[in-house]
């Protein structure tokens, strides 16, 4: 990869929701692809979000200490942190472009750390969103 990709939390949640196999399938490949590469990119606010969906809303949850693993892994990758003036731009981008909060400071993290596009399944996927290309993996 010579461009780098942030990854939503619901694309990395997939990896362990077996109650969806070709959801399973298509996550696992893209992120195989990915994370080797150097080019994964993720957020702070997709750590906390992956920890909550694994431990409380997949079915069957996992264990706390399996969910603390899977984020010590990602961890690893390069992760944008959420500071002040990323919430204050995620802001405007939520007005400007008329989507969440929440995918706002993720476009906004995509777009600090210099990503071309977004993996995700929250909004239209071909959109460009403050240079930004959406991608639903699952389309």
């Amino acid at each position: 990869m010579i461009y780098k990709a942030f990854f939503d939390t619901n694309i990395l949640a997939y990896e362990f929701d077996e109650s969806n196999f070709e959801k399973q399938r298509i996550a696992v490949e893209l992120i195989n692809k990915w994370r080797p590469s150097g080019h994964m990119i993720i957020s702070t606010q997709v750590l906390k979000e992956l920890y909550v969906v694994l431990t409380k809303k997949l079915r069957p949850p996992l264990k706390d200490e399996l969910a603390e693993e899977v984020i010590r892994n990602y961890s690893k990758l390069e992760v944008v942190i959420l500071d002040p003036s990323l919430i204050l731009e995620g802001i405007s981008i939520k007005r400007r472009h008329k989507i969440s909060f929440w995918d706002a400071l993720k476009v906004t993290a995509a777009r600090r750390a210099n990503c071309k596009i977004l993996f995700t399944e929250d909004l239209s996927h071909g959109m460009r969103i403050a240079g930004i290309e959406i991608v639903n993996p699952f389309k």
